[in-house]
């Protein structure tokens, strides 16, 4: 039951971590590799606000999710110009430069939370206190999943709001072509940044749940697998529409799972199980390369 729980508390971080890449990647047309970064960002601020200054998860959710907004529309800023391949190299290095900052933002003799000790290294922020919500305190299990379940699906609404409403059907405008749309007298600049800090914004705070429910963080968390993973969630789900990234989600949550059922050698099942998800990964895009519910493909 509690592993049952564990993988629908998963199962909503991701949901939220992909219907939030898509924002970007599938209603803009900008591949970005730095989503993991920015759900780091919501994962630590969320563990040094509730342990050094006893915040409640609310509270500090919103303040990552501030902060991750923050940071993107400083990086989107300064590189705006950047279209395509070098889009793509430009959020990667914003990817390095967030995990670099987790793992070496440490001094041994400075307190946690300290200038000179904000993440301690490659040590990670241990015993994060369970989520308060209006003083009460969210025990592990099914309240933990309840409170995931509660975020997952009001920031679900919120995106498919947000991409139904006239302002997504200009993403996808301009999406489809830029130049039309700015002949339009869109301001495309603007559009393409209003998208990237939402995303960010929803990808901290995705963070959050998972610092709430693991109760430790460190630099793995801003890993470049994980923005993989995520982009391969929404890829393979489908690009440019609402239930995609859904569908991908619960695909790849679930399928490492069903490989789990298999009666493999304990030497070799890890490594098998890698290599059968790998496979059917290369399958799906060979028959149903715009994904199971795509409407859009990255060119």
């Amino acid at each position: 039951m509690n592993y049952a729980l564990h993988l629908v508390i998963y199962f909503d971080i991701f949901l939220i971590l992909a219907l939030s890449l898509n924002l970007i990647v599938g209603y803009t047309g900008l591949l970005s590799l730095a989503h993991a970064g920015f759900f780091a960002i919501g994962a630590y601020a969320y563990a040094l606000l509730s342990l050094r200054l006893e915040w409640g998860f609310f509270a500090a959710a919103f303040t990552g999710a501030t902060i991750a907004a923050f940071i993107s529309l400083t990086v989107s800023l300064c590189s705006w110009r950047l279209k395509g391949d070098f889009f793509v190299m430009g959020s990667l290095a914003v990817q390095a430069l967030i995990y670099s900052a987790a793992y070496n933002w440490n001094s041994v003799d400075a307190p946690l939370g300290s200038l000179s000790n904000l993440t301690n290294g490659p040590f990670g922020i241990s015993a994060i206190p369970r989520p308060h919500i209006l003083g009460l305190q969210v025990a592990s299990g099914l309240p933990m999943a309840l409170l995931a379940t509660f975020v997952g699906a009001i920031s679900s609404f919120i995106i498919w709001w947000i991409i139904g409403s006239s302002w997504g059907k200009t993403l996808v405008a301009m999406r489809d072509d830029e130049l039309a749309a700015r002949g339009l007298g869109k301001n495309t600049k603007l559009l393409k940044l209003q998208a990237i800090a939402i995303g960010s914004a929803f990808a901290a705070f995705a963070g959050a749940v998972y610092a709430a429910h693991v109760r430790y963080v460190d630099p793995s968390s801003a890993a470049l697998s994980e923005s993989i993973l995520i982009l391969s969630m929404v890829i393979v789900g489908g690009l440019g529409n609402f239930r995609g990234p859904i569908v991908g989600a619960a695909i790849l949550v679930a399928l490492p799972e069903i490989l789990r059922t298999f009666s493999l050698p304990d030497a070799m099942a890890a490594n098998l199980r890698l290599m059968l998800y790998g496979l059917l990964l290369v399958f799906l895009m060979l028959f149903r390369p715009q994904g199971v519910c795509g409407e859009y493909r990255v060119q």
